[in-house]
C-alpha cells in the first residue's frame, strides 16, 4: 500500500474543501464573513478524511496553525506573531482573529475576508483640493459620487465653487 505525503495529502483535502459559508456579520464594516467556527467546521472533517490533524497552539509568542500528518509527523505551518496586552479580551480577539486568517492563508481557502475586501474596495475621499481638476474635467457632482466618497459639507462647498466659477 502507497502511503502518501503530506503535500498530498493536502492537495485531496484542497479538492474536497470547496467555498466556506460566511456566517457571521461585522456591524463596523457592515460585511459578511466566515467566522473561525464556521471555518472549522468545514475543514477538520475533511482534513481529518485525508489523515490529516489540524492544530492551532500559541507557541513562542506565535499563533500558529498547523496540519500534521500523524503518520509521518510531517507538519505544514502558518504563523503571527502576537502582540502582547493586558487587556484579556484584546488578545482574545486577536488570536481569534490569528486563528481564522492562519487558517485562511494555510489552505488557501475561498472566503473572502472582512476589514481586507473593505479596505480593498475603498472609494477615494473627494476634498477641496480635488475641486479645480475635477472641474477642468467637467466633472458633475453625480460623477464624482460614483468614483469618491463625497460629504454633505464638501458637495455643498463644490456646488459653490462650480457657481462662482460658471460667473
Amino acid at each position: 500500500m502507497e502511503t502518501k505525503t503530506i503535500l498530498q495529502r493536502l492537495f485531496e483535502a484542497q479538492k474536497q474543501i470547496g467555498k466556506v459559508v460566511k456566517n457571521a456579520k461585522n456591524p463596523h464594516f457592515k460585511n459578511t464573513y466566515a467566522d473561525i467556527n464556521a471555518i472549522v467546521q468545514a475543514v477538520e472533517p475533511i482534513l481529518h478524511e485525508n489523515g490529516l490533524l489540524l492544530m492551532q497552539p500559541i507557541e513562542d509568542g506565535m499563533v500558529k496553525t498547523k496540519i500534521v500528518c500523524p503518520e509521518s509527523s510531517a507538519t505544514i505551518e502558518s504563523a503571527m506573531p502576537l502582540t502582547m496586552s493586558a487587556n484579556p479580551q484584546a488578545m482574545g480577539s486577536q488570536i481569534t482573529y490569528y486563528r481564522r486568517y492562519t487558517l485562511q492563508s494555510l489552505l488557501s481557502l475561498q472566503v473572502e475576508d472582512d476589514d481586507g475586501q473593505q479596505a480593498a474596495t475603498a472609494k477615494p475621499t473627494f476634498t477641496a483640493a480635488n475641486f479645480e481638476a475635477a472641474h477642468a474635467k467637467g466633472s458633475t457632482i453625480k460623477q464624482i459620487k460614483q468614483a469618491a466618497t463625497v460629504t454633505a459639507e464638501v458637495e455643498q462647498a463644490y456646488n459653490e465653487f462650480i457657481n462662482l466659477k460658471n460667473k
